[in-house]
């Protein structure tokens, strides 16, 4: 709980206003507790989300609104109506309500695990963007495959290893195979650590000029499969992507060195996607506008 305290201290939407952040915390533990079942919670001024203890995917938006600030900012500054985003590793569904039920753009929404998918579902459905996400049950990977996911670490799920136990069979495909010559202007890739298998399914689609950012956790799981995050980087690179911090606030891009520990922002055609970010119509969260 400390750490949780930390965080909600520390971030840019509660940071300044720490009383009412703590109260909240405090008022969510004890009434989902007491109401011993799933409550539908507030996450940007338009949309909602599914939440209980412990369900980490949603948990973090309901202390302070926007879990991951800088990454789910540049999300909601960068994409438009027009776009498709896809979100690998969607979970519960954040990123993909932001994007369908937000800016209203189309949605691909990747999530492999049934349970956390039926999640996904219902938010998705509590904010009116069924028509706007197309759901996909199943895991990315280099090719067409079905491999065994753990299936009671929430957010840290991932492809099995070794003896791990508790684990589920589900189908894999390319993202180049699942897209049939869609492009996408955003993706999102969180997969504890297959992050380079699913880019090696993507080779057609990372060659695309529309595509202008991808984030990306590189937090060093990838050893698990003997993947290296410094070669992910160097071909990211070599594609015309560079890392980038943003600052939803003030809405500037900043050029980071290297990859983050959580995720990092990719971007190519910085004055593109700058343009995009100085433009866009401004978000209400938490009380503040971004």
């Amino acid at each position: 709980m400390l750490r949780t305290l930390k965080f909600i201290a520390s971030h840019p939407l509660t940071r300044n206003n720490k009383t009412s952040a703590m109260l909240n915390f405090l008022s969510w533990q004890i009434g989902s507790r007491v109401l011993k079942q799933p409550s539908i919670c507030t996450f940007t001024e338009s949309t909602k989300l599914i939440a209980w203890p412990g369900l980490k995917g949603a948990t973090g938006n309901v202390y302070c609104g926007l879990h991951e600030f800088e990454d789910m900012g540049f999300l909601l500054h960068f994409l438009r109506p027009s776009d498709l985003f896809v979100d690998i590793g969607a979970n519960i569904g954040s990123y993909t309500i932001l994007a369908a039920a937000d800016v209203k753009a189309s949605v691909m929404a990747v999530e492999p695990l049934p349970k956390t998918f039926d999640i996904l579902l219902q938010n998705i459905a509590i904010n009116h963007a069924a028509k706007r996400v197309e759901a996909l049950n199943m895991a990315l990977g280099a090719k067409k495959d079905v491999l065994k996911f753990t299936s009671t670490h929430d957010t840290g799920n991932h492809i099995a290893i070794g003896g791990e136990k508790d684990v589920v069979e589900v189908p894999v495909n390319a993202l180049d195979h699942v897209l049939y010559g869609k492009v996408p202007a955003l993706i999102k890739i969180d997969v504890e650590g297959y992050e380079a298998d699913v880019l090696s399914g993507a080779t057609s689609t990372l060659q695309e000029p529309t595509l202008k950012a991808i984030i990306i956790e590189l937090n060093g799981s990838g050893g698990r499969y003997g993947h290296s995050e410094e070669a992910i980087h160097s071909s990211l690179l070599k594609l015309g992507f560079k890392p980038a911090h943003y600052n939803p606030f003030n809405r500037t891009l900043s050029e980071a060195q290297n990859f983050g520990t959580h995720n990092t922002i990719y971007i190519r055609d910085q004055e593109y996607v700058m343009s995009r970010l100085k433009e866009a119509t401004p978000f209400h969260v938490r009380g503040q506008h971004i």
